[in-house]
């Protein structure tokens, strides 16, 4: 049983202040908020121009993409192990956990509370090249303005696509933002991929979430093992909420009772139409992947 968000009220606005043909003329308006700086620091230290240039067209690397609040992170672990994995599948080793969250602090030292942040590890020895034994991952902590993603419901068109080595967050996937400006073009919001067998895996950069009427269901199929996904699956867990995995093929969407996407930004946006086939608004739904992921403890590095 799920429980639906509740809406917040918006707050009244204040009436503005009147002048009396004696008072003092107003003053300027005040200056618009300046925004966020971004900040990049490589292996610790504040990453110059220099250092950044043999990056500019490395595909060679991998990362992970978080939003950091009031200096926490939801699923720290889970990044942790994405770093771990993706570098030891690309570059053969990859560097103790205890210094990724020492570069992590070290990025977070004097930022805002509240930001996005981007950690990309690749190889010294750059593109199409090996490192030497010796050589061990480097890792470029970015940092940006904080996201929350778009409100929804999206539409999102179909595209038959399967991403090189799917289960790492890698660099360097052009088609991605390609069959997302095609999905555009034909006036969509966004694009979900399917294999060579048909079947439903996940959207540009998004995981794929579904509604059966009584449980949560995952699509089955080589995909990109979301960090918000894993939060979101052991809290459902915990919660004691069904989920089932099965294949899901766009031919099947007429029976499911719901769908939204979900990444870094969010744990959940409600998508209204995949290819042709309508879906039914599941605001219950969605409330429930946004509590499911709210129930993790946040941590700090």
């Amino acid at each position: 049983m799920t429980t639906p968000l509740t809406p917040s009220s918006a707050p009244g606005s204040a009436p503005a202040p009147t002048s009396s043909p004696t008072s003092a003329p107003p003053s300027s308006p005040a200056p618009p908020p300046a925004l966020l700086p971004a900040v990049a620091r490589l292996d610790g230290r504040e990453a110059a121009a220099a250092d950044l240039a043999p990056l500019a067209f490395a595909g060679y690397a991998h990362f992970t993409a978080m939003q950091v609040r009031g200096g926490r992170v939801r699923g720290l672990d889970l990044h942790l192990d994405r770093l771990r994995h993706g570098s030891m599948e690309l570059f053969g080793r990859a560097l103790p956990d205890e210094r990724v969250r020492d570069l992590l602090r070290d990025a977070l030292r004097d930022a805002p509370a509240d930001l996005s942040l981007t950690a990309t590890a690749y190889s010294p020895a750059g593109e199409f090249s090996v490192a030497g034994p010796g050589d061990e991952p480097g890792l470029l902590v970015r940092t940006a303005p904080p996201a929350s993603g778009p409100r929804g419901p999206l539409a999102l068109t179909v595209v038959e696509h399967e991403r090189f080595l799917p289960e790492v967050k890698h660099v360097g996937e052009p088609a991605k933002t390609y069959f997302l400006r095609r999905a555009a073009d034909l006036g969509a919001d966004d694009v979900a991929f399917t294999d060579r067998r048909g079947r439903l895996s996940e959207a540009s950069i998004w995981n794929l979430a579904f509604w059966d009427g009584s449980a949560v269901v995952w699509p089955r199929a080589g995909m990109l093992a979301g960090v918000t996904m894993g939060v979101v699956r052991r809290r459902l867990d915990g919660l004691g909420i069904a989920q089932r995995e099965r294949e899901i093929t766009p031919g099947d969407l007429p029976e499911l009772a719901g769908a939204a996407v979900l990444n870094s930004w969010t744990p959940g946006v409600a998508v209204h139409r995949i290819g042709a086939v309508a879906l039914p608004e599941a605001p219950d739904f969605v409330a429930l992947l946004h509590r499911a992921y709210e129930a993790e403890p946040p941590v700090r590095p």
